[in-house]
């Protein structure tokens, strides 16, 4: 066999890598080439349909723009008592009066059938040396139509009855920032109510069906004073949206007859929400528990009418509107959200209370409960759209609701009917 010199094959290879390199570089070259080529000649990519709504939202901020209003008009929906229907109307704010120390708003609204509120607010958030706050709220409803099932937790579903509430009332509110995230404050109202024959047809009109001895005040109605004083802890991060912290409220009303006499108590109203984020704040446990106590001395009783209630969009949401009513209430909710993606928030949720007469009547067995779901639709950190779908063993019940839910109202005398 013949060998090759070294010298010989030492050349060979180093001419055939001179050839590699030499095709390299210009394969390198060509491809630079073409590289350059297609970025001269390039062209954007065009944006489907869905895309091109996406980008347009984004940029224009519609939500933003709807809710803003002109010139201090804005639309208002949503905020009528559970079961009135879907309510719009036109709200007025200014919030840079006085130097931005004085906040004005007023709405009127109404339902497609014919339910109204008219409400007026003026507050003033930072008075003196910022720690003292006051505010007047007054609001009027006219409900035509309002589910009355019958007195206390027995009361059956093939109860229901109708009836008209009319109600003005007035309020001053006076606090104080004690502490960090903690406010102490006194109130006082006037209410002026009136109870009527409902509207809607397919049902009886309550004090047809039931007496004053079962629903008090459904024949003659009364005109209340309230005095009280209230407190509140709050470091939620973002009360419109809530992803941490707590929230617990303590209010303490003296209600006096001014027209009839006989219908003075008194009312505790508790509550506690709580907040626990988990894998950076995209999912959350929110905890809410609330519990009213009336107390009506000697032969007095708390009217049908101011009663607190249970069912609707904000607590036994598996249940119809004022499903329950009773001197005395509690009731718990717990729900897991989650982010489905930036402006959409999914929820599971389950609710259990009760409403009784005595406090040992309250027990764990005899509450009522509802399991359900939800989607939360959020901008900037605000929810402005809710849908909630609870289950029950009456049924199920579809809430639309534009705002977040546990929100609290105002401080006022009226009885609200979970309305703000």
């Amino acid at each position: 066999m013949r060998i090759i010199p070294r010298s010989v094959a030492l050349a060979t290879v180093v001419t055939f890598a001179g050839h590699l390199l030499a095709e390299s570089d210009s394969r390198l070259a060509e491809i630079a080439a073409r590289q350059e080529e297609k970025a001269a000649n390039a062209q954007p990519d065009e944006p489907n349909k869905v895309e091109r709504s996406m980008l347009w939202f984004r940029e224009q901020d519609p939500l933003r723009r709807f809710s803003s209003g002109i010139a201090g008009f804005r639309p208002k929906l949503g905020g009528l008592g559970a079961g009135t229907g879907f309510a719009v109307g036109l709200e007025y704010l200014r919030t840079d009066l006085t130097a931005a120390r004085l906040t004005f708003r007023t709405a009127a609204q109404t339902t497609f059938r014919g339910d109204r509120k008219l409400d007026l607010q003026l507050s003033a958030p930072r008075l003196g040396s910022d720690r003292l706050f006051a505010e007047f709220y007054a609001v009027r409803h006219d409900y035509q139509r309002l589910n009355y099932y019958g007195p206390g937790p027995d009361s059956e579903k093939t109860g229901r009855t109708d009836y008209r509430l009319e109600d003005t009332a007035m309020d001053l509110a006076l606090g104080v920032r004690a502490a960090k995230h903690f406010t102490l404050g006194a109130s006082a109202g006037y209410v002026f109510n009136n109870v009527g024959r409902g509207t809607d047809s397919r049902f009886a009109s309550a004090e047809t069906v039931y007496s004053p001895a079962q629903a008090a005040g459904i024949d003659a109605q009364a005109n209340f004073l309230r005095t009280g004083v209230f407190a509140q802890y709050d470091w939620r991060d973002n009360p419109d949206g809530p992803r941490r912290g707590g929230n617990y409220f303590v209010q303490f009303g003296d209600y006096r007859d001014r027209t009839l006499g006989r219908y003075d108590f008194r009312r505790l109203d508790l509550e506690a929400q709580h907040y626990v984020p988990v894998l950076n704040d995209r999912r959350v446990f929110a905890f809410r528990a609330r519990s009213t106590l009336s107390d009506a001395a000697g032969t007095r009783s708390v009217p049908f009418y101011m009663q607190p209630t249970l069912g609707g969009a904000e607590d036994l949401r598996g249940y119809r509107p004022y499903r329950f009513r009773g001197d005395n209430l509690f009731v718990v909710s717990a729900e897991y959200r989650w982010e489905v993606f930036s402006g959409l928030d999914m929820a599971l949720f389950g609710d259990a209370g009760q409403v009784f007469d005595r406090q040992s009547d309250l027990r764990l067995a005899n509450m009522e409960s509802d399991l359900g779901f939800g989607f939360r639709f959020n901008q900037r950190d605000r929810t402005f759209l809710r849908l909630d779908v609870g289950f029950s063993h009456e049924g199920f019940q579809v809430w639309v609701k534009f705002k977040n839910v546990f929100k609290k109202a105002p401080v006022h005398t009226s009885s609200g009917l979970g309305d703000f």
